[in-house]
């Protein structure tokens, strides 16, 4: 269980640092919409110990990229975990089901295209909320910025994790748990 806990403070860090220095954006006509590559780490999480860990990893994340940029306060932390934890927990959850390359593919695709649906929908109610714009502003977004945006970014991050995911699988289970190395009598 403690290995669980390692595993995902380490992959929670590295989605962190990754959604903190790198990052660019996807559609020149809404460069304010930034593609970050953090879901990469926490989607091999969700493949490799399940969606549940993944998600408490994704909940982390988002506190903490909100607290350190200053950036979207708690309607940032809410989107950030609905966008990347409808991604996550989805394709994990259909990963751990079916543990193979096909069920890794068909994970990732439904994944991407219910996140789709899921910010489609969160931008509508959340959106104005949060940006004080109208619903018909936030809806004449969907087609060419909204869709676009989650369908690439999840794409690229899909494409990325199937690229990945067998290497790091391979070289998390070559490693063996602190208490289990013999220590030499001196």
């Amino acid at each position: 269980m403690r290995k669980y806990f390692i595993y995902a403070g380490a992959f929670a860090a590295l989605s962190l640092v990754l959604d903190l220095f790198v990052h660019f954006p996807l559609i020149p006509s809404a460069s304010y919409l930034l593609y970050r590559p953090g879901d990469i780490p926490l989607l091999v999480l969700s493949f490799k110990f399940g969606p549940g860990t993944a998600l408490g990893a994704a909940a982390i994340v988002a506190v903490l990229f909100a607290l350190i940029t200053g950036q979207g306060g708690p309607w940032g932390m809410l989107m950030y975990f609905l966008a990347c934890g409808t991604f996550i927990g989805v394709a994990g959850w259909i990963y751990q089901k079916n543990r193979t390359r096909q069920g890794a593919f068909l994970g990732l695709v439904t994944g991407l295209f219910v996140m789709t649906g899921v910010m489609v929908l969160a931008n509508l109610v959340v959106t104005p909320l949060y940006l004080g714009v109208s619903r018909n502003v936030v809806f004449g977004m969907i087609l060419p910025v909204i869709m676009p945006f989650n369908l690439l970014k999840g794409a690229l991050n899909a494409a990325v994790t199937l690229l990945l995911y067998k290497k790091v699988s391979i070289f998390l289970e070559g490693t063996v748990p602190v208490e289990a190395v013999p220590r030499k009598l001196e």
